[in-house]
């Protein structure tokens, strides 16, 4: 058992994926580490991830699929310890994984394998876990941190900030990390939901009457976009291709999206010269689900001058109408009323800036021996494993240091 007033090499803050990494590394390094969390188990984000599979990596992984107000931040942790070295270990401890779409790497079967193989690597370095455990009074004098943990108080030359950002606050999440990081001088980048669904205002109501509808798009936010699903919901938009704009996005910029990825321009026209007497309607109902097709042939006709009737024949409608038919469906302009919140975003955007923290130690420039690690850092990936990638990465990288 410890003793009342115990010392440790370091103290980390936070038993998700990136403090479970940075206590495996650093206690299999000969450190003497405490983890804690204020959560009944360990890696509870994890476990819920990829549908209960976990998405754990991405072998596309690249600084280039990260936002920060530093792009380059992520290049030394990203490049030092790669979705490679995580496959392996994943591989070491014996855990089937397949890939999916776009290099996304899952379990085979259940999430709680990634957390099983953090507590083994965990336990291969000895660090002592604390759950159910609310740290109070930290504190940084003489060169030591220093909390209470009910009647106990520990001490550290190291402490790791690994708590994450308030996405999710079912699973406990808050902004403990930014409270904290303040509480040491440390400045905070504005933390808004990424990776979050959109809401669509009164006056795209009849889109929310499409939920359930699913298809294939590109949204587009300013000069970026992803190609992936998109899905209609009773409050607005989401799917994998709205999930990943939505980082992009800030409230009272549009959305513009393609229904028809792929579609040349004047292929219409030309469909026109070769299905006459088809009904646009109908031409998009070969292309889109039919709900969809039917809304927006809707909308287009009291757009059109004229309210053109999209039931007519092709042969019945200028190419004029047709062309200007096209660009609205391959720009379709959504104008979101706001998101989903933190309820429902995946990760959170900004936090704890980069410009307090060494990009190849993690650590604080201006409170030696405080290190920042995973999503409480403004390091956001894409959708498909990145941010879990970002969470081993940066781990590694403090436990180097530690």
């Amino acid at each position: 058992m410890p003793s009342p007033n115990s010392h440790y090499d370091a103290i980390i803050l936070g038993a998700g994926g990136a403090g479970l990494m940075c206590a495996a590394i650093a206690g299999q390094r000969g450190r003497r580490v405490l983890l804690l969390d204020h959560a009944a188990e360990p890696g509870r984000k994890i476990l819920i991830s990829g549908g209960g599979r976990c998405n754990f990596t991405n072998i596309h992984t690249a600084p280039d699929r990260y936002l920060s107000a530093n792009p380059h931040f992520a290049k030394s942790a990203l490049g030092r310890y790669s979705a490679a070295d995580f496959l392996a270990l994943v591989e070491r401890h014996r855990i089937a994984w397949h890939e999916k779409t776009l290099g996304q790497l899952f379990c085979d079967g259940s999430a709680r394998q990634i957390v099983a193989m953090l507590m083994s690597e965990c336990d291969q370095g000895h660090v002592e876990l604390r759950l159910d455990a609310s740290p109070r009074d930290i504190s940084h004098c003489d060169g030591l941190f220093q909390l209470s943990l009910g009647t106990r108080t520990v001490r550290a030359a190291a402490l790791v900030i690994a708590t994450g950002g308030p996405s999710i606050p079912k699973l406990g999440a808050t902004g403990f990390a930014y409270e904290l990081a303040r509480s040491f001088g440390l400045k905070i980048v504005e933390p808004r939901p990424a990776l979050v669904p959109f809401t669509l205002g009164p006056q795209e109501a009849l889109f929310r009457d499409l939920s359930g509808v699913a298809t294939d798009i590109i949204a587009r936010c300013g000069k970026t976009g992803f190609r992936e699903a998109a899905l209609f919901t009773h409050k607005g938009l989401s799917g994998p291709a709205i999930l990943q704009i939505s980082s992009y996005w800030r409230h009272g910029q549009t959305i513009g999206v393609d229904f028809l990825p792929g579609h040349e321009p004047g292929w219409l026209c030309r469909t026109k010269r070769e299905k006459p007497r088809a009904a646009l309607q109908s031409i998009l109902s070969a292309r889109l689900p039919d709900r969809l097709a039917e809304t927006l042939a809707g909308r287009l006709a009291q757009t059109l001058e004229g309210q053109t009737d999209l039931t007519r024949e092709l042969a019945n409608l200028s190419d004029k109408a047709l062309t200007t038919v096209e660009q609205n469906l391959a720009d379709w302009q959504f104008h979101p009323s706001g998101t989903e919140g933190f309820a429902k975003a995946e990760v959170t955007i900004g936090g704890i800036s980069t410009a307090e923290l060494s990009s190849r130690t993690m650590a604080a420039k201006r409170v030696p021996g405080l290190y920042a690690i995973g999503e409480a850092v403004d390091v956001t990936g894409w959708l498909g494993g990145y941010n879990f990638q970002w969470a081993w990465a940066s781990g590694w990288a403090a436990a180097q240091a530690l």
